[in-house]
């Protein structure tokens, strides 16, 4: 029911994000100055912000790279983790012991910190965002995959593999990679949502995305800035983005439950 539910939403959500614009006449960028903070009406279905930009196409663009951050930035993190996880848990003694104390040194600074750094050597770009966050939450994939990888290497399939001579990257490749599947999809849909807060944590901060570009964090920053006079322009960027968040979760939750071995095993 929750994995259903969750990929209804999204699906809505998803389909709005990309054929919503179309439907829009006004320019994103675009100010009127004889429209500045307008309600909701037969115009500006979602209302005009403090400059008299049209919310609806700028909440439908912002989506578009909201999504886009959680999900460039979650590939990479997948990367990085799948395979530094399965190498040291596969591979394990001093050489898993190494790999995972260099993974708590990292663990050990700080996430914004580094941003800001990043931010102040090589400027506010988009792609330095993905980057920046995919290479922080690949140490949570890594951690769960080294796990999965050290159960796995011990399973008969593994030994019997061993046992025939193949190679240890014919191993890693033909037998674990396939079986870390589930908990890598479930993990990667759980971490979704988790990007696009982050992404709209830094943008409040205004350390995300810059204009003329906008997110849904960046519009919740607007708003807030301005509720006293548009609240229109806080609640409805507030809302995408809350239920897109409900919806990954939901996803994630519905994959595990039906994917996780003990809670199969439990029922």
């Amino acid at each position: 029911m929750k994995l259903k539910l969750g990929l209804g939403l999204l699906f809505i959500i998803v389909v709005m994000v990309l054929i919503g614009p179309v439907f829009s006449e006004f320019d994103p960028e675009t100010i009127h100055w004889d429209d500045m903070a307008i309600p909701p009406d037969s115009i500006y279905w979602m209302g005009t912000d403090v400059m008299g930009r049209d919310l609806y196409i700028r909440i439908l663009l912002g989506g578009q790279v909201s999504l886009m951050v959680g999900i460039v930035a979650t590939l990479v993190s997948v990367v990085i983790g799948v395979f530094y996880g399965m190498a040291a848990g596969f591979l394990g003694g001093r050489v898993d012991a190494v790999m995972m104390r260099l993974v708590d040194v990292f663990y050990a600074l700080p996430f914004l910190f580094l941003v800001i750094l990043l931010m102040v050597f090589f400027g506010q770009y988009l792609w330095l965002l993905f980057v920046a966050i995919g290479c922080y939450l690949w140490l949570d994939m890594a951690r769960i995959v080294r796990g999965q990888t050290m159960m796995l290497k011990r399973q008969a399939f593994v030994e019997a593999a061993h046992a025939l001579g193949q190679s240890n990257k014919k191993i890693i490749f033909s037998h674990v990679l396939p079986n870390l599947k589930g908990v890598v999809i479930v993990y990667a849909t759980l971490t979704i949502p988790q990007v696009i807060m982050i992404e709209s944590f830094l943008s409040f901060l205004g350390l995300g995305v810059q204009e003329p570009m906008t997110s849904w964090g960046a519009l919740v920053n607007e708003g807030a800035s301005n509720m006293d006079m548009a609240v229109w322009s806080l609640l409805f960027p507030a809302l995408f983005l809350a239920l897109t968040l409900i919806g990954f979760n939901l996803v994630g939750d519905g994959l595990r439950d039906r994917w996780d071995p003990a809670l199969q095993n439990n029922k």
